[in-house]
């Protein structure tokens, strides 16, 4: 290796370093001034603060970025839009994944696992998943996913992860939304008589949850939105985790959608590398405490706000407490409007 090519790799491995933590700026950014509406009732303006912020915020990056996971198409701006532009135009080339406020019931309830999320990679490594449902099963990295697909009973699953882990299956606790429509899945779940913790929003979490050691989550199961399940392996990508996705459609309409953004085959089962692949960094920051993440919290002078930042170039995952003064962040917003 000549010393031209040995430096080359330092300023890459800079370069990356250096987007990963301007991520959580972003990511803090959105998770402060969606924190203003906890508790408030009004899921929309928490959205919307949420999105705002995070705009801001990415436009201040010296990165030639395109959303391609975002909140809509463009005519539904002011969202952040799939096929939109950020960054000042200049440096690093790289997709975009963004859920500005996952969990915006969540947020506007009071409730727990609401969090700010975004993810990056190289230019055409992310899925280009429509806004439709996808089945997903999300396993940390100790795990054999070979022995797992989307068709397998509630019940075989965590028998197979009970036997994988090396306990009764009674020690399984199960993460999934809490909706009708995973009344069979519940069903199946305490038939084998494994355990359930239900989340009323926010599967990007849940997945995470899975894979953290100490979340006391094994497994998430059921349907969740498609760009959710794209974030959610960007993040698994960086922690060795794994999670198997299969788009679920309801007319010939979102078939075709999903044909144009590039999906092949509508009932394939896409597994991590299939939904996130290349070198992804990943962030997220928590707006209202959650299974891994404490939210906002405001203490006199300012607030803090706990993150949660990776890469899978290195594999490193890095928790991050930051005090952000209210003078300075104020200062900071207003030069990036």
């Amino acid at each position: 290796m000549t010393h031209s090519t040995r430096y080359g790799e330092r300023i890459d491995a800079y370069v990356d370093r250096n987007i990963v933590m301007e991520l959580v700026r972003v990511t803090e950014a959105a998770a402060m001034a969606s924190a203003e509406y906890i508790g408030t009732g009004d899921k929309k303006g928490a959205d919307q603060a949420a999105t705002d912020a995070m705009r801001r915020a990415l436009n201040c990056l010296d990165i030639d970025g395109t959303i391609v996971i975002g909140e809509g198409e463009r005519d539904e701006a002011p969202m952040l839009y799939i096929g939109e532009k950020v960054g000042t135009g200049t440096g690093m080339k790289i997709d975009i994944a963004v859920d500005p406020l996952e969990g915006t019931d969540v947020c506007a309830r009071g409730a727990e696992n609401s969090i700010s999320v975004i993810a990056a990679a190289e230019h055409g490594k992310f899925l280009h998943a429509p806004d439709v449902y996808m089945e997903k099963l999300a396993l940390g990295a100790g795990y054999d996913i070979s022995k797992f697909d989307l068709d397998m009973p509630a019940d075989a699953v965590v028998r197979e992860v009970a036997r994988q882990k090396g306990v009764p299956v009674n020690r399984v606790m199960v993460c999934m939304l809490d909706r009708e429509r995973h009344q069979p899945l519940m069903a199946g779940v305490r038939k084998a008589g494994a355990r359930i913790k239900l989340i009323g929003d926010g599967d990007v979490a849940g997945a995470i949850a899975a894979v953290m050691p100490d979340s006391g989550i094994d497994v998430l199961l059921g349907s969740g939105g498609a760009p959710e399940g794209v974030l959610a392996a960007a993040a698994l990508r960086c922690m060795g985790g794994n999670i198997l996705g299969r788009l679920v459609f309801k007319n010939d309409a979102q078939i075709e959608r999903a044909q144009s953004m590039g999906v092949r085959d509508p009932k394939q089962t896409f597994t991590t590398t299939d939904m996130a692949s290349g070198e992804v960094m990943f962030a997220a920051t928590g707006v209202t405490s959650g299974t891994f993440l404490q939210g906002v919290t405001e203490i006199p002078g300012g607030c803090t706000s706990h993150s949660l930042v990776m890469r899978s170039k290195t594999g490193t995952i890095r928790k991050i407490e930051t005090f952000h003064r209210d003078s300075k962040f104020a200062e900071m917003m207003k030069a990036a409007s």
